[in-house]
């Protein structure tokens, strides 16, 4: 993604030590794991998931890797993060949670502004191409296949309308699934524009660690439509990443403790 959608008990505390620490480059803080250890690391099966964030002059420096399919752009926020859960069947089953758009309306993250779980979407449904009026059917897991593009939208709990996103399959095979998803349409919160078309994006990976573990690893960059505009809470984007993580690994979404309270 662009300038700013879908973590430990120690996450505040690290946070709060890389707010007062000298600016570190981003490509020091996170690394998409395309043939390389990811950073963070994946944390153990059944303890909550490593998060990194970064901002401001690392965030504008940073250089995605070609395997994300992204171009070099300044960032107001990048945002990572590495979970991994036990899993005994194969890769299918976490496809068909992946491609099961509609029930992006059951799932919660912990709103730092109200205090409580909230949905994090008012409703969300699959496309059969990059328009609302276009829509259809969940994607069964036989759709993820590399090169696949994938429409869906979805009506966020803090913006106004369909926005529609688009999602590149990179890479799927029986290990591993590679997706980057950036928003289609601006996102908008009553007349103005939060985020332009490719300004919210998020690479997104599951892969089988070892026998019945699997990992997941996400990775979001935004930037803001203007620099009038504030970039936001970090542990918004991070309660968000940690959302997406439970929903495909079967965990309850609202389940305590939050990422970040």
């Amino acid at each position: 993604m662009a300038r700013p959608w879908a973590g430990a008990l120690g996450l505040v505390a690290c946070l709060a030590g890389l707010a007062g620490a000298p600016v570190q480059a981003a490509d020091d803080l996170l690394r998409v794991p395309c043939g390389v250890a990811p950073e963070p690391a994946f944390a153990e099966p059944g303890t909550p998931p490593n998060v990194r964030v970064s901002r401001g002059k690392a965030a504008h420096g940073w250089v995605p890797p070609t395997c994300t399919g992204w171009a070099t752009l300044s960032a107001d926020m990048i945002v990572a993060l590495a979970g991994s859960f036990r899993h005994d069947g194969e890769i299918d089953t976490l496809l068909a949670r992946v491609g099961a758009v509609s029930a992006k309306k059951g799932v919660r993250y912990w709103s730092t502004t109200e205090k409580t779980w909230q949905p994090l979407v008012n409703d969300a449904f699959a496309l059969s191409g990059p328009d609302v009026s276009l829509r259809r059917a969940d994607f069964a897991a036989s759709y993820f296949k590399a090169g696949q593009v994938l429409y869906f939208a979805q009506n966020d709990n803090r913006t106004v309308g369909d926005c529609v996103f688009r999602d590149s399959v990179l890479v799927a095979d029986r290990e591993r699934l590679m997706i980057s998803s950036e928003n289609a349409t601006p996102l908008k919160k009553m007349l103005v524009t939060l985020f332009e078309p490719g300004d919210m994006q998020t690479v997104y990976l599951i892969e089988r660690l070892a026998p019945g573990v699997w990992g997941f690893y996400s990775l979001t960059r935004v930037r803001m439509a203007s620099p009038l505009l504030p970039v936001g809470s970090e542990s918004s984007y991070i309660n968000r990443s940690a959302a997406l993580f439970r929903h495909i690994a079967g965990i309850p979404t609202d389940q305590e403790p939050p990422a970040a309270r």
